[in-house]
């Protein structure tokens, strides 16, 4: 893949995102949102945007693991985060470094603040859309 981050827009975020990502023709993987819950189904982090954001990224880290990719193959992720706050921000990109370190795909990403999501007790769901290699 290639990352582009033209002198034309920002700089200010590509520490944790790319402006601009090209793909080579693969196939797609498009990775549903991924929630706070373990894999018993249990929500972990009731109520704490930290740990419910670790288990997330967790989750988006075994789905990439169970289709043989890994994070520097996202070519697109949403954040979306309930009642969002700009001070919620540093936690959660805080919690997926902890979760993929020096892996954490700076790719093209959209943080999104909604009212709610599916359920109450959920705070943050992450999709994203990997390119997997042949």
């Amino acid at each position: 893949m290639k990352i582009i981050n033209p002198s034309t827009l920002t700089q200010t975020v590509t520490n944790l995102i790319s402006q601009i990502i090209i793909t080579p023709a693969s196939p797609l993987a498009f990775i549903s949102g991924q929630v706070a819950l373990n894999e018993k189904g249990e929500l972990i982090g009731k109520g704490d945007y930290l740990l419910q954001a670790k288990q997330v990224f967790g989750n988006l880290k075994l789905a990439l693991e169970a289709i043989d990719t890994e994070a520097k193959s996202i070519v697109q992720m949403r954040i979306y985060v309930v009642n969002h706050k700009p001070e919620l921000v540093d936690s959660i990109f805080k919690a997926g470094f902890e979760v993929f370190g020096d892996g954490w795909p700076k790719t093209a990403s959209t943080f999104i603040g909604v009212q709610a999501l599916a359920f109450e007790e959920w705070l943050i769901e992450v999709d994203a859309i990997a390119s997997i290699s042949n």
